[in-house]
């Protein structure tokens, strides 16, 4: 964000392959590629950032496995974020909305729902094909200046652009956001979501580190980089959903008028020391005992016969997974929602993906619950294997059994 190189590395999580590379069966026995996984901070601007980017291609041009609508509560969020969108900025049937890695369209769906004409683009081929079919009019490529003036050649200048969990995805945010401003109307707003890092320090959430979260974003370092580029925020809300992320609303100066938070947000980040080499070092600490209580507590229980089976297999998982080491010795399979991983090994430790009715055809013991952050729905879904006797193992932010 402000080209500096002063980093200081505070979180190795070792080597890793990209986390949503499941492998067909014909692939199984094709080595995977790992790549570090280290976190720096940047001691100029406070950006959180891997010190290794991995190339765009090959983490969503490959058979990219991520639908964002699995949940009821995913879907319910992205209603409530069209909603809240179109009352805030007062929009109608004449404006514009840009989602930015749209996936299968849902934000979009929302919006069109809301009375709004859209656009997407997202770079997976597979994706997009969902998305057409859900009748979501998608651009298949990454998002760059070209596909902005093809936007605005084709439909006008963008009212709304929005980047939900992709944001912190994109390597040149200088270039990312000069094709945002060639996109949007002149009082267009650029909003985007991601997980809060400070929630990920104090909710211990290392496993929502992956290679394609390069940023791990908080208010202190996003103030500067968009004052530097004639944009400020001007408003800014907290969400639960993925641990804790936040909302962030953003215009050219002057533009809109502007809350305070964003500013207040910054100085707490400060008063907490998030920037602190030694907090960060209590931080990667923190992280290096859940490894050890994690794996101990299921290392005992396969001691004692029982068998353990992972529920859900986001991005996340397969950090923890391959972080701790957890492999087929440990897991006997991983249960998915998604017709896109059923069928599939997780990268790296090669475990089979099935879907969720065979956890109650098999009722092993306990099951690991990989998507903690949805952990009350999923939970609530298979209340048949706790009646049974399963307990469910949630890793995060400490390991625990709930019975």
């Amino acid at each position: 964000m402000c080209g500096s190189t002063k980093l200081h590395k505070f979180l190795d999580l070792g080597f890793t392959p990209p986390a949503d590379q499941f492998r067909r069966k014909d692939q199984s026995r094709e080595p995977d590629v790992h790549y570090p996984l280290q976190v720096m901070m940047c001691d100029d601007c406070g950006l959180a950032q891997l010190s290794h980017v991995v190339s765009p291609e090959v983490l969503y041009r490959n058979d990219y496995p991520y639908e964002s609508s699995t949940t009821r509560t995913g879907q319910a969020h992205w209603s409530e974020f069209a909603a809240s969108v179109v009352a805030r900025l007062q929009l109608g049937p004449k404006d514009l909305a840009v989602d930015i890695g749209s996936n299968v369209g849902v934000l979009l769906g929302a919006f069109q729902s809301q009375g709004l004409r859209v656009q997407g683009v997202d770079p997976a081929a597979n994706i997009v094909m969902i998305a057409q079919a859900n009748g979501i009019d998608t651009i298949c490529d990454f998002f760059n200046e070209d596909t902005a003036r093809a936007i605005v050649a084709d439909k006008g200048h963008a009212s709304v652009v929005t980047a939900t969990n992709v944001f912190a995805h994109v390597d040149d945010l200088d270039s990312f956001i000069s094709s945002v401003k060639e996109l949007l109307s002149e009082r267009g707003v650029f909003i985007f979501e991601a997980p809060y890092f400070v929630n990920l320090l104090k909710h211990n959430e290392y496993d929502t580190i992956y290679h394609e979260h390069l940023s791990y974003l908080s208010v202190k370092p996003l103030l500067a980089f968009f004052r530097k580029h004639g944009l400020e925020i001007f408003h800014i809300e907290e969400r639960d959903i993925h641990g804790g992320s936040f909302r962030v609303h953003v215009g050219r100066i002057g533009m809109w008028p502007a809350s305070p938070d964003a500013e207040r947000m910054a100085q707490a980040e400060v008063d907490m020391g998030i920037y602190r080499h030694d907090k960060l070092a209590e931080f990667a600490a923190a992280v290096r005992r859940n490894k050890d209580e994690l794996t101990w507590m299921l290392h005992s229980l396969k001691h004692e016969g029982k068998r353990i089976a992972a529920v859900s297999a986001p991005a996340k998982g397969m950090t923890l997974l391959n972080y701790c080491g957890l492999d087929a010795d440990i897991l006997d399979f991983v249960t998915e929602k998604s017709k896109l991983k059923i069928g599939r090994y997780t990268p790296g430790a090669h475990i089979p993906v099935v879907s969720d009715e065979e956890l109650l055809k098999h009722q092993p013991d306990y099951a690991l619950l990989l998507a903690w952050n949805f952990a009350d729905e999923i939970i609530g879904n298979l209340h048949e294997f706790r009646r049974r006797g399963g307990k469910f193992i949630i890793p995060i932010p400490f390991p625990k059994i709930v019975d």
